[in-house]
């Protein structure tokens, strides 16, 4: 039996011409679908929402498999668990990656797609201070989730990157404390997400690149990139954000969204 993704799936409102618009959305590396609940409500005007954990992360399955490969299977199997034929696939940096990899293996089931702040190459290994971080907890030395901060803190003094973190963090079933996330794989996979090249493929549908103002994920000259594998596309750029762009700026991001849904 194949294991189905985890979502929170929000449908409320909405025209009638569009209710049965289907969006999934999916957070970036040590994100869950929470990380998108305000705009799915908001985003839930327009269409039926399907805010999802990826695999290792939220509360989804765990697997020591963290391939692009695996992930463009979940989103398939997702699809076909809800009996979902078609849908508009959105990404954000880990889950854009996953995105464009599932519209290369199946655009008859992408209308249309959108990345946000990530490009379809490679990347150098950049998150290894937070990787460090996460692995110097000890939950067994946790009594309280300010415990898991102040290790946090000796290796990343940013305070939104800490809380971001820190939203992972969850009281399990006997009463100790653990990261929903599966730390091993994803620090074991980290080279091979963010380093591996993804299929040379190419989505002539509809696609739109989001990048952050301030943030270096998408370069201008990665544009004859985007448009060599993606020849239907066009950036736009959100002023006053950064790498999380749905979360620096979320009007100028809901506006681009659904301006271009619809």
């Amino acid at each position: 039996m194949k294991e189905i993704l985890h979502s929170k799936i929000v449908q409320h409102g909405g025209q009638a011409s569009k209710k049965n618009k289907h969006l999934l959305i999916f957070h970036g590396l040590f994100g869950q679908s929470d990380n998108f609940a305000t705009l799915a409500k908001q985003f839930a005007e327009h269409y039926t929402i399907h805010a999802i954990d990826l695999r290792n992360h939220g509360r989804s399955f765990h697997s020591d498999d963290m391939s692009f490969d695996a992930m463009s299977d979940d989103i398939l199997n997702y699809l076909n668990h809800h009996q979902i034929e078609a849908c508009y696939l959105l990404g954000h940096s880990l889950g854009g990656r996953s995105v464009i990899e599932f519209a290369y293996k199946h655009p008859e089931k992408t209308e249309k797609l959108i990345v946000a702040d990530m490009a379809p190459k490679a990347y150098p290994p950049h998150h290894q201070g937070i990787i460090k971080a996460l692995n110097a907890v000890d939950f067994e030395q946790v009594e309280k989730r300010s415990d898991v901060e102040e290790v946090l803190k000796q290796y990343i003094p940013e305070i939104g990157t800490r809380q971001f973190l820190l939203k992972n963090v969850y009281r399990t079933d006997d009463e100790r404390y653990d990261f929903r996330f599966n730390l091993k794989t994803l620090t074991d996979s980290y080279n091979d997400m963010v380093g591996g090249n993804l299929t040379d493929g190419i989505f002539d549908k509809p696609t739109l690149f989001l990048r952050g103002e301030k943030s270096d994920y998408i370069q201008d000259s990665d544009f004859e990139l985007i448009k060599t594998h993606f020849p239907n596309s066009e950036v736009k750029t959100i002023p006053n954000a950064g790498h999380w762009v749905h979360a620096e700026n979320p009007k100028a991001f809901f506006d681009f969204v659904v301006g271009f849904l619809d």
